[in-house]
């Protein structure tokens, strides 16, 4: 994901968002009466902030019920220029999320694999193959206790 200016917004946009995150499958005509505008107005919103960047709508599964058994978020240190090797993870099918940070690890990476198996080839064989990467700390999943997608707008 490649970040632009912040995109200013209105009350109705702001509007928009908010009544998809409570409800990613809301129709246009029940968010346009929520916001005060026409269900033909809504849809044109909604397309002008998807292909702004600013939201996408999409359907957050459970990996677990669709055979992924094995979640994890992997703390990478790496060497050199870390954006480089934040690319070279976010292109791994395996890895959900990718984000640089500061502290104890240069990247986090998110993964979702079916097995152990398949974790220790995505550790070995893809991620402490990147050029770059020091070490690999992994956290495994054991249960999500919460994950949601609603913190509004400002």
């Amino acid at each position: 994901m490649v970040r632009g200016k912040p995109v200013a917004l209105d009350d109705v946009s702001k509007g928009i968002i908010e009544q998809l995150q409570e409800d990613g499958r809301r129709s246009y005509a029940e968010i346009g009466k929520a916001v005060g505008l026409s269900e033909a107005a809504v849809r044109q919103r909604v397309q002008k902030l998807t292909d702004a960047g600013v939201m996408q709508v999409v359907a957050v599964t459970d990996p677990m019920q669709l055979g992924f058994y094995r979640q994890a978020m992997i703390g990478i240190r790496a060497t050199g220029d870390t954006t480089k090797v934040a690319e070279q993870l976010a292109a791994i099918p395996a890895i959900d999320y990718v984000v640089l940070t500061a502290g104890s690890f240069d990247v986090m990476a998110e993964v979702v694999c079916e097995s152990d198996e398949d974790l220790i080839e995505l550790l070995n064989h893809r991620i402490r193959a990147i050029e770059g990467v020091l070490s690999t700390e992994t956290f495994v999943y054991l249960k999500l206790q919460k994950q949601f997608y609603n913190w509004g707008t400002r």
